[in-house]
């Protein structure tokens, strides 16, 4: 067996490899409240009466450069958001850059100028790195890790019964922006990546009656609910007319033959939350910069398990793609 791009798309695929090859194979996998067993965006370490959480990515977009943003923006954003959906205020990040030979210093020059560009939005300092150049690799390639101090502690497995499921707004332009810019489709579009960082935004929110919160990165939406549905051992119901979903998106997946549930997104968070909150909780988010789209989309129950549609004539299953039907996203 050789491990292919399936591997890395975020999907059922992705997931069996992690469980069966590399969770398997590591014995100490716990410093906290969130482990590596948990597979969530982050885990934790306990410090004292603290815990604080820890998180890395490494991202290998193509193409590096796309409307909407590139992959440092994407770097700083994606491991801010990991930290920031596991109810931890980001604290600092690293920066590591692995630079195939000839690479252009002006391309270089641009992309750390959008890193610190995103991160003195996010207001999160980078405080140290490394830089290798490889003959190895075929592109830039950037690791990022970051750290954070947990406000309130949020797991994939705390969906409660009657939550309200909340979609911070319109979904799949990441992943159809990329592909957009890859394969050079002559449609006349304005859609553009959505890659931004959320802590602000979710810093908004941390004091209401939050259970868990999951950004829909690889495998889209489709796969982080199927997440959180498992993780909880619950059912979640989503209803199809409340999904926010621009036309030119609808559109544009109809013409490609593409779900938007499955599309790949860098600035989105799905937060599950007590009914009672719910309204509460939406009102704010629509008052950020990131948040004006939210929608309640739909609500967790007892009644079945995974994750359903319902598109107003009858309901249909929601699976976990098997991988991201466009690769190399982030």
């Amino acid at each position: 067996m050789k491990i292919t791009k399936l591997h890395g798309a975020g999907g059922t695929v992705m997931q069996q490899l992690i469980k069966d090859l590399i969770l398997n194979n590591i014995e100490l996998k716990s410093a906290g409240s969130l482990s590596l067993d948990d597979l969530d965006d982050s885990s934790t370490i306990k410090i004292f009466d603290n815990e604080i959480a820890l998180t890395t990515d490494s991202y290998t977009v193509n193409p590096i450069f796309f409307k909407g943003g590139d992959i440092g923006r994407l770097a700083v954003s994606g491991t801010v958001n990991d930290l920031a959906v596991v109810g931890a205020k980001p604290l600092a990040l690293t920066l590591s850059f692995i630079l195939p030979e000839g690479f252009e210093y002006e391309k270089l020059e641009r992309i750390v100028k959008s890193i610190n560009e995103t991160s003195k939005e996010a207001e999160v300092p980078i405080i140290t790195g490394d830089t290798k150049v490889s003959d190895s690799v075929n592109d830039i390639v950037i690791n990022t890790s970051g750290v954070g101090i947990v406000k309130k502690l949020l797991k994939d497995s705390n969906v409660k019964e009657g939550d309200a499921i909340i979609i911070s707004g319109n979904i799949a332009e990441h992943g159809l922006a990329i592909l957009l810019e890859r394969e050079g489709f002559e449609f006349e579009t304005n859609i553009k990546s959505d890659v931004s960082p959320l802590n602000k935004m979710i810093e908004e929110i941390l004091d209401l009656d939050i259970h868990a919160m999951k950004d829909p990165t690889r495998g889209g939406v489709a796969n982080a609910l199927n997440e959180l549905a498992e993780k909880s051992n619950i059912g979640i119901v989503i209803e199809e007319d409340k999904l926010p979903i621009s036309e030119e998106v609808k559109g544009l997946c109809e013409i490609l033959g593409l779900d938007p549930l499955t599309i790949a997104n860098e600035g989105k968070v799905i937060i599950a939350v007590n009914r009672d909150d719910a309204e509460e909780c939406l009102r704010r988010l629509r008052k950020t910069k990131y948040g004006k789209n939210a929608e309640i989309v739909g609500y967790a129950t007892k009644e079945h398990k995974g994750v359903l549609l319902d598109t107003g004539i009858g309901k249909r299953i929601i699976d976990s793609p098997i991988g991201d039907p466009i690769p190399r996203v982030c």
